[in-house]
């Protein structure tokens, strides 16, 4: 690891908006929030995944992953994020490191050579170069090759050092953040600003969540000049330093952009959620007393309450006839960050009983609203092992278990209905209009007829009576010819039971005789 790469790392830990870091000694707050991994040992949850994680939703880059291939075939499209103009951002980039490579030292120009072909046939606004374990540890210079391919081609190719043995998803989160604030954030002055231009920090437009909240700030004359990353392009968050209010969504996983944009260019910032009808209408609140302050027009705040009446209203009279099939359903909800309380505050709203909620991945801040939410902490769980998930289901008597897909195997065993609310979900359920989403996927799924069957007893376990029925006899016997006679029901009586079988041959199997010729049987 380079001199650049511990440096930054150390000034991540020390992290002070972070409330958790705060109440750290100095030794502690030296360690980090979790344990650098082992190289080798890193995929699906290291440092380099977490900053693909943070950035792969603006648009229109090219994201180029200098590595290995598996380390692109680990991280590739790994959120269901949506695009409403460029696709560029879905095409997987890589070097494709080999031994030689390695060995030979001809990693930096390859990765030179690649950056030259991605942007001479794809002519992307600026290259992210991610690097990843493999070049980290036999020192490639990343950030040199990108200054001379910048110079060269005339696109910024932006440098985001993040070897995954580095430490977790979280600080890759925050390193892809910093790369943005050293090279990208303040480089694209816009054409005109407004009083009413905000920045959107760590939402990944799920399924197309962002397009069921722009709407309303679009009523509200509210301009997203700056995002990262919902549905972003590179001028976008090249723009972030002219907005007025930066919005932080997804458990400050990017705190650190918020402070510094606060710091350096004087924007403030809040954490909210549109997950649930409360809290989207509270993060409505909140940005437009904030932009008022900040020189916007005061009837902001009246146009704000009279369309939270409006969207309120109109959700709760569209909710009406769905709540009975959900209210007093019991729920387990296994997801992580912000809405491990602001999911748990939209289910409340139902008159559901959330019977536990994960904090993974939550700050204490979250942690803390969990309980104010919730009434108390003891329905609160940092990480659940299958078998501890499996008993919590059955014991607490949940209707329904709501988590990411490699949870989902869990409740099928349980055979408790399951709903998808991680990132690779396939519906919306941000904003007023998302509650009715999310309450039709629950409906869809505790109420699917299907259940009571599986829970049942099989039909070949179910006792044979003379009761059964079977239909009347139609039509012609395909091998014999011969015309059924009248129609009329047939009783189905069991076969008796088989007599005791004889020593030797013939032997009776199920109540028919063999012939004495099946030797097979004898």
């Amino acid at each position: 690891m380079n001199d650049a790469v511990k440096n930054k790392i150390t000034d991540v830990f020390n992290e002070p908006a972070c409330a958790t870091n705060a109440g750290k000694s100095d030794q502690q707050r030296k360690k980090g929030c979790a344990k650098p991994l082992v190289p080798g040992a890193a995929a699906g949850g290291c440092a380099f995944d977490g900053a693909k994680i943070a950035l792969q939703p603006i648009v229109d880059v090219a994201h180029l992953v200098h590595a290995p291939l598996a380390c692109e075939g680990n991280g590739w499209d790994n959120r269901g994020a949506a695009s409403s103009g460029s696709e560029l951002y879905r095409t997987g980039f890589t070097t494709d490191m080999t031994e030689l490579d390695i060995v030979m030292g001809f990693g930096e120009k390859k990765l030179y050579r690649a950056i030259r072909e991605v942007v001479e046939k794809h002519h992307p606004p600026a290259v992210f170069v991610y690097s990843t374990c493999v070049p980290a540890l036999i020192g490639d210079d990343i950030h040199a090759v990108c200054k001379a391919a910048t110079q060269t081609f005339a696109t910024p190719c932006i440098p985001i050092d993040v070897p995954g043995y580095v430490g977790s998803k979280n600080l890759g989160n925050k390193l892809a953040g910093e790369a943005m604030l050293d090279h990208v954030i303040g480089t694209v002055e816009p054409q005109e600003v407004t009083p009413y231009d905000i920045n959107i920090v760590g939402d990944y437009n799920l399924s197309g969540e962002l397009w069921q909240v722009k709407p309303l700030l679009d009523r509200l004359g509210i301009r997203i000049l700056g995002s990262l990353a919902a549905d972003a392009r590179y001028r976008q968050v090249a723009m972030m330093h002219r907005a007025r209010v930066t919005m932080m969504v997804c458990s400050k996983a990017l705190i650190n952009v918020a402070r510094k944009l606060e710091e350096r260019y004087g924007i403030p910032y809040f954490e909210g959620s549109f997950y649930g009808i409360s809290d989207t209408s509270q993060a409505l609140r909140t940005m437009c007393a904030m932009l008022v302050d900040r020189g916007a027009a005061p009837d902001l705040i009246d146009r704000c309450e009279a369309l939270i009446t409006e969207q309120e209203a109109a959700i709760r009279a569209e909710l009406e006839p769905l709540r009975p099939r959900v209210a007093g359903k019991r729920v387990l909800l296994y997801t992580g960050g912000h809405k491990s309380w602001s999911v748990v505050a939209a289910l409340q709203e139902l008159g559901m009983e959330v019977v536990g909620t994960s904090v993974r991945k939550a700050t204490e801040e979250d942690k803390d609203r969990v309980i104010d939410v919730m009434g108390d902490d003891k329905h609160m769980f940092e990480n659940m092992a299958p078998k501890d998930m499996y008993r919590l289901l059955r014991e607490a008597g949940a209707d329904v278990l709501m988590s990411g897909g490699r949870s989902q195997f869990v409740a099928l065993k349980a055979k408790v209905p399951w709903v998808d609310v991680n990132q690779e979900k396939h519906e919306p359920y941000a904003g007023y209009m998302g509650m009715v989403d999310l309450v039709r996927a629950i409906d869809r799924s505790i109420n699917n007829p299907m259940w009571d069957e599986l829970r049942g007893p099989a039909p070949w376990d179910a006792p044979l009576t003379g009761g059964r029925v079977l239909p009347p006899h139609a039509g012609t016997c395909p091998a014999t010819g011969i015309a059924a006679g009248a129609a009329r029901p047939v009783a189905y009586v069991p076969p008796a039971p088989a007599p005791a079988d004889p020593p030797g041959c013939p032997v009776h199997l199920g109540g028919f005789e063999s012939s004495a010729t099946d030797f097979e049987d004898c």
